[in-house]
């Protein structure tokens, strides 16, 4: 008989690339039997770029790729969480009244995977409630960053609560997955009892990649993702441009872009031929995309973010994955993991400016040796300990360690 595993999710796309075409896809090659909860927003399922479905996938549960969807629609409003932690404090299950729970409760799955802070919420609701029924489940929170960010601009008291309500929950969790060293060691400070792994945003292995990055005369820095004028600095990106521009030749490709499609319109008439804009390919795409490609970039705001500083985003291994260095400013994970495997270029600055960037694109570019040595190590690092073949092995441990405890 099959395990019946749950996801829920409360923010994420339901095709989201972790949790979807990773981490669900590979348990349901394992043998399980997987449904998702997701949310609706006005009554449509929403794409990784946050288009919304307006005209396909409006049934309220379906089979996608072999995966039981179940929907619900996103009440953020619901979500005070002084109540919440009142709720939490209660160690009962009738005051979670939430959609995500109730679906959640008649799935009776033998394991539950949550993957926002949110949707542990949901969970122990659900946990509590099939304990008063006498089925006993297993809960996963697959913690992708942490919560609440100590430096993130909400209130104090908000945050305060939010740490009580994690503490409280993670007394309630099973296992622990999340995405860095860092975060491993800040959950393991609030609850040193639940075994915690990580697993990487890793890529199944690229089969087809161009090697020898930093070979023609001309340098492409890519940019892979979400990028407007919130997201991937791209006003910096510019400027970094057009600098570099004044002294040598650099390209920028962009694969993904912006979520209402004005990217274009904002790239100044003199950079024009200086843009690659892919637009958003298929997930299967993305290497395809990358062939041309001899740096990329990655730009957080280290300084007033933990998460950024901790982060370990998925394009960081999508661009070792096809044998790109990768270039970014202090942030302390990828840091560690870039002076570890030497697979690319660190500017040395929780917040680096485009000066700061030009000087190493420069260095970079009059190195090409150093590039290519970069690529190497890139290519090698992922092939030898982190693609997603290598993580699904720690997340079939996880799942079978649940099964015998």
């Amino acid at each position: 008989m099959a395990i019946n595993v749950c996801f829920l999710v409360a923010e994420h796309p339901f095709l989201d690339a972790r949790i979807f075409k990773k981490e669900a896809k590979s348990l349901l090659k394992r043998g399980y039997q997987v449904t998702m909860i997701v949310p609706r927003i006005n009554g449509c399922l929403f794409d990784v770029d946050g288009t919304l479905f307006r005209d396909s996938y409006r049934d309220a549960s379906f089979i996608f790729e072999g995966i039981r969807i179940l929907t619900y629609e996103q009440n953020r409003s619901e979500r005070n969480h002084k109540k919440l932690f009142h709720n939490l404090r209660s160690d009962s299950h009738t005051r979670f009244g939430d959609p995500l729970t109730q679906l959640g409760i008649r799935q009776k799955a033998d394991i539950y995977h949550a993957h926002e802070f949110d949707s542990l919420y949901s969970s122990i609701g659900i946990k509590r409630a099939l304990a008063a029924a006498g089925k006993q489940s297993k809960l996963i929170y697959d913690s992708h960053e942490l919560e609440a960010d100590p430096l993130e601009t909400a209130s104090v008291r908000t945050k305060k609560v939010k740490k009580q309500m994690l503490e409280a929950m993670l007394h309630e969790t099973d296992y622990i997955i999340t995405v860095s060293e860092s975060i491993k060691e800040w959950l393991h400070a609030i609850d040193s009892q639940t075994p915690i792994q990580i697993i990487c945003n890793s890529p199944p292995l690229a089969r087809e990649y161009r090697s020898g990055q930093g070979n023609n005369q001309e340098l492409v820095i890519a940019f892979e993702g979400v990028i407007n004028h919130k997201r991937g600095s791209f006003r910096k990106l510019l400027e970094v441009l057009e600098l570099c521009n004044q002294e040598f030749e650099l390209k920028l490709k962009i694969i993904g872009g912006s979520k209402k499609s004005e990217i274009a319109l904002s790239i100044p008439d003199h950079l024009k031929d200086k843009v690659i804009h892919t637009g958003w390919v298929d997930y299967g795409s993305i290497s395809e995309a990358m062939k041309d490609t001899d740096i990329g970039w990655i730009d957080l705001d280290a300084e007033h973010s933990l998460n950024n500083r901790f982060a370990m985003p998925n394009k960081f291994f999508s661009y070792l994955n096809n044998a790109v260095p990768v270039l970014t400013n202090q942030c302390k994970d990828m840091d560690d993991f870039i002076r570890t495997y030497q697979c690319g270029y660190v500017v040395r600055k929780l917040q680096a400016t485009a000066e700061d960037y030009v000087k190493a694109i420069r260095f970079l570019h009059s190195n090409r040796a150093e590039i290519r040595k970069m690529s190497r190590h890139a290519r090698q690092v992922m092939e030898s300990k982190y693609c997603w073949e290598h993580m699904e092995t720690r997340l079939f441990a996880i799942y079978q360690y649940l099964l015998n405890a």
